[in-house]
């Protein structure tokens, strides 16, 4: 075997190999993912976040916690004065330093809801953002359910659908069923319109799935931005590296 081949062997190789695992990985995740609309989150856009935590304060945090998340770092995070987040989105009567705690009787909220609501603050980790998008565009009217609604991405959800006085009421167009298999949903319809059209709808809920995403992991805002810093010292770092290479094998042949 000669020089060359030993090298393709030693280098080559294993670069390929962790290439080809990251595609792998790249695709099996988009085929658990597949069927689900594209949420198209930013969490770089800090106005689009602000939006998405005025919505999770004014509609979920009543029956929601983010244990994890504290006010302070959410108006650090946001670019947010401590009176901006005490006045507007501070319900539950929590100091500025305090985590995000609904004030929901756990008790209550089984005997209402079947089960206590759960905690969001590692929703989008767990699920990823475009089911959450796509869990928030689905809810239809369901006479047959305790609370009144259904959804298509989870059904038989205990959750009623806060955000109906924006969306507007959709109801579903059921397939014909086949004998011994049970309706399933063909479509949903916007059978009364809301607040907001669709497109804004559909705006507003991608700006809460992208804070649901911050707050699932907050030092993304940080990794992103000490990012290019790190690329740029890499660089530098392997052109000093190949002059010294260079110099060092200059009167090797």
């Amino acid at each position: 075997m000669t020089k060359r081949q030993l090298l393709m062997k030693r280098y080559i190789f294993p670069v390929a190999l962790a290439f080809s695992l990251i595609v792998g990985s790249v695709s099996v995740h988009a085929s658990e993912e597949g069927g689900l609309p594209h949420a198209g989150t930013n969490v770089q856009d800090q106005a689009s976040l602000q939006r998405g935590a005025k919505l999770f304060f004014n509609y979920c945090v009543g029956c929601h916690s983010l244990k994890y998340m504290r006010y302070e770092r959410i108006a650090s995070d946001l670019g947010l004065t401590e009176q901006d987040v005490m006045q507007n989105l501070n319900f539950t009567g929590a100091k500025f330093g305090e985590t995000v705690v609904s004030h929901m009787p756990e008790e209550s909220a089984a005997k209402w809801f079947g089960k206590a609501p759960p905690d969001l603050s590692l929703e989008v980790r767990a699920k990823g953002a475009d089911w959450v998008y796509a869990y928030l565009n689905s809810f239809y009217l369901d006479p047959s359910r305790p609370v009144g609604w259904n959804n298509t991405v989870f059904p038989n959800a205990s959750m009623p659908f806060p955000l109906w006085e924006l969306q507007g009421l959709q109801t579903a167009e059921m397939k014909p069923a086949k004998a011994g298999e049970d309706p399933a949903v063909e479509k949903l319809v916007l059978s009364q319109p809301g607040k907001l059209t669709p497109v804004q709808f559909q705006q507003a809920t991608r700006d809460l799935t992208a804070f649901l995403e911050y707050a699932s992991e907050p030092a993304a805002l940080q990794r992103h931005h000490y990012g290019i810093w790190v690329l740029l010292f890499l660089a530098f770092f392997t052109f000093l590296a190949a002059m010294l290479k260079k110099e060092y094998w200059k009167d090797v042949h």
